[in-house]
């Protein structure tokens, strides 16, 4: 008979499992990452999208701080047996609950709501999302991303993809390179290397009349998430824990700013310079901020960037990414009455609440083993939710091309 863990094993675990994710100032800037992403989705700011990029860099820091460890014999120890497969499960485990949960509502909603196109493009989309390939999907069909989003339920997902197949090549080069005394300063040559590579990448391909093929491909947008992994080695973060607080905390709010003002004048498509350089620039920025907020706490600018609204959103932010753009897309035009902000308002009151109701019920007690998911439960639930995706996916009727198009108002 299995003994049962006492509740403070289990808090332990949990504690444990996050690790370095759970730095308030990191969750924190989760926050305005997604409130950046929310607010340019809506058509109130106009370089939010660049939120997703700092979601990249902290990707890239975070899952490389885990799969290194900390700097310690234990932590040396652990990175001459870097465990791919262990990492790819406990990444299942924490992310896939929630996309399955938000792909099969979607697509159920989509159905009873949503135009025909909106259908007929979730249709088309969903196996490519299964497959955590769409960004590739709508680079070979050439489906612009600045100009061809508002049909398309799971256009956002294209980010879920690239830190996707990002998540299974980047540990395979770890649990290589990291072996050996010298093994973290190979890590991090190789991300820099491999983050100047990606920027020549952008610059060659943001050439093109149509950037899709700069702005989502896994090879151009892994720059970001480089850098955030070459921050997160041992070289990187001891310089950084010998700058005095005092000039952390500069550094930081320059940074900070620097990031805000670009969250704000850039204009996507119609800023040339984003391709030539300027995503590259930003990533950076970002990953100086990430790394200093990490190893310099105390700052008065990781106080703020922590706070309790903030680092709130972060918790929520994976889940409110999956909601917001499917509820945008159907609750909007439904809400013109109201005005922009009004039906923002609503619209993201409505993404914040599934949020939260996914995190509480679905993502929580799948990657803790908890509640209702308790021991095998959690899993075999997942899969049976996306069974009955797939069930939808062969059964629900194709819509007709033009049959009963409904016209919306863009939302970009």
């Amino acid at each position: 008979m299995r003994r049962r863990r006492p509740k403070g094993a289990q808090r332990a675990a949990r504690a444990g499992e996050a690790g370095r994710a759970h730095i308030a100032a990191l969750d924190g800037l989760r926050g305005f990452a997604v409130a950046a992403v929310l607010l340019f989705h809506a058509g109130h700011l106009s370089g939010g999208f660049l939120g997703v990029d700092l979601f990249f860099v902290l990707s890239g820091f975070l899952i490389t701080g885990l799969l290194l460890g900390e700097d310690t014999a234990a932590g040396r120890a652990a990175r001459d047996r870097v465990d791919p497969v262990g990492f790819w499960v406990r990444r299942a485990r924490r992310l896939l609950p929630a996309f399955v949960c938000v792909v099969v509502v979607t697509v159920a909603t989509t159905w009873a709501w949503g135009t025909s196109a909106q259908l007929r493009f979730a249709l088309a989309d969903l196996p490519w999302v299964g497959a955590q390939a769409v960004n590739w999907h709508y680079i070979t069909e050439r489906i612009g991303y600045w100009n061809a989003s508002d049909t398309r339920v799971f256009a956002h997902l294209w980010s879920i993809g690239v830190e996707w197949q990002f998540y299974l090549a980047w540990p395979l080069v770890v649990a290589v390179a990291a072996r050996g005394r010298f093994g973290e300063r190979i890590v991090a040559g190789l991300a820099g290397t491999g983050a100047l590579v990606s920027l020549a990448l952008t610059v060659s391909l943001g050439a093109a009349v149509d950037t899709t093929r700069a702005y989502e491909g896994t090879d151009t947008r892994a720059g970001a998430l480089l850098l955030g992994a070459l921050v997160a080695t041992a070289p990187v973060r001891n310089q950084a824990r010998r700058v005095p607080r005092r000039v952390a905390g500069l550094v930081c709010l320059a940074a900070a700013c620097g990031l805000a003002v670009a969250w704000a004048v850039t204009d996507g498509a119609h800023t040339p310079l984003l391709f030539q350089g300027g995503l590259f620039l930003h990533s950076l920025t970002a990953a100086v901020l990430v790394v200093l907020l990490a190893q310099v706490p105390g700052t008065w600018v990781a106080r703020m960037v922590g706070g309790r609204l903030p680092r709130g959103l972060g918790g929520l932010s994976y889940a409110l990414y999956l909601w917001h753009w499917p509820v945008y897309l159907l609750l909007l035009p439904r809400l013109s009455g109201l005005g922009d902000w009004g039906g923002t308002a609503v619209a993201v009151g409505v993404s914040l609440i599934a949020a939260a109701l996914t995190k509480l019920f679905v993502e929580d007690p799948v990657r803790f083993r908890a509640g209702w998911a308790r021991g095998g439960r959690g899993p075999i639930a997942v899969a049976a939710v996306a069974l009955l995706g797939a069930v939808l996916w062969a059964t629900v009727p194709e819509p007709v091309p033009g049959a009963g198009t409904v016209d919306v108002d863009r939302l970009r």
